[in-house]
C-alpha cells in the first residue's frame, strides 16, 4: 500500500514536472513573440512629417505686413491768402506761396489676409491679396519751403504766416494725392504686389504659387475735401 502511493507519488511529481516543462516552454515561445512584437514598436517606419502649407503662406505673407509697391513723388507750387476787412472793405491782403515736395506710398495690407485667401487647387497654391490702397501720404518738410510771404501795402495785411502755411501744406497733399491717383497709382501697386508675393512664397514652398490681385475700393482715391474758405488757398 505504502509501495502504491510512493509510486503514484513520483507519477504525480513527474506530471507536474512534465506541465511545467511544457508551461515553460509554451512561456518561452510567447516571451520570445512578446520581445519580437515590443522590438516592432521602435523600429517600425515612422509616417513622414507634414506640413500645413495654407498656414505656412499665411505666416509667410503676414510678416511682410503693409508691402509698398509702389511711390508717386511730386512738387507742387501752392499760394494761399489771407484779407483784413474792416466792415464791407478789404484793407490788406496777405499772401504765402508755398512749394511742397510730397510722397504717396501705395500697396496692400497684408496683416488683412485671411485663411479663406489662401486656397490649395490640386498642386497649385492660390494666393487673394487684400485690394490695394493708399498706405501713407505725407509732405517732406525738410525740402518744403515758403518761397514768398507777401502782407502787402504798408504791411496792412494780417500776420497769418503759420495759417497759411498750414493751409498751403494741405491743399498741396490734397493735389498730390490726386496726381498720384490720375497716375494709376494703386494699379501699379497690384501689378509689383502680384510679383512680390509670388517671390515671396516661392522660397517657402515648392508647389506653383498663383496669385490673385482685387479692383481697388472706388473710395480709396477721392481727395480729401478742401480746407475752410478762410484763409483761403488760391486756385
Amino acid at each position: 500500500m505504502i509501495y502504491l502511493l510512493k509510486r503514484a507519488g513520483n507519477v504525480a511529481a513527474g506530471g507536474l514536472a512534465v506541465a511545467g516543462l511544457v508551461a515553460l516552454v509554451g512561456f518561452w515561445r510567447t516571451g520570445e513573440q512578446f520581445w519580437h512584437n515590443l522590438g516592432q514598436l521602435f523600429t517600425t517606419p515612422q509616417p513622414a512629417a507634414k506640413a500645413d502649407v495654407r498656414s505656412v503662406a499665411i505666416t509667410q505673407i503676414q510678416a511682410a505686413s503693409d508691402l509698398t509697391t509702389a511711390i508717386f513723388v511730386m512738387e507742387a507750387v501752392v499760394p494761399s491768402k489771407r484779407d483784413r476787412v474792416v466792415g464791407q472793405f478789404t484793407v490788406g491782403s496777405t499772401t504765402l506761396l508755398f512749394i511742397a515736395y510730397g510722397e504717396v506710398r501705395a500697396g496692400v495690407d497684408l496683416s488683412q489676409l485671411q485663411a479663406q485667401d489662401v486656397q490649395v487647387q490640386g498642386e497649385t497654391l492660390q494666393i487673394t491679396l487684400p485690394p490695394p490702397k493708399i498706405l501713407d501720404s505725407k509732405i517732406d518738410v525738410e525740402r518744403s519751403t515758403v518761397y514768398d510771404y507777401d502782407r502787402g501795402f504798408l504791411g496792412f495785411g494780417p500776420d497769418s504766416a503759420p495759417e497759411l502755411q498750414t493751409l498751403a501744406s494741405q491743399t498741396a497733399l490734397q493735389k498730390i494725392v490726386a496726381a498720384a491717383c490720375q497716375e494709376n497709382i494703386l494699379k501699379q501697386a497690384n501689378d509689383r504686389a502680384k510679383l512680390v508675393v509670388a517671390q515671396l512664397l516661392g522660397s517657402a514652398t515648392s508647389q506653383p504659387v498663383v496669385v490673385i490681385t482685387q479692383d481697388p475700393d472706388p473710395a480709396t482715391c477721392i481727395p480729401v475735401p478742401e480746407p475752410a474758405p478762410s484763409p483761403s488757398a488760391l486756385p
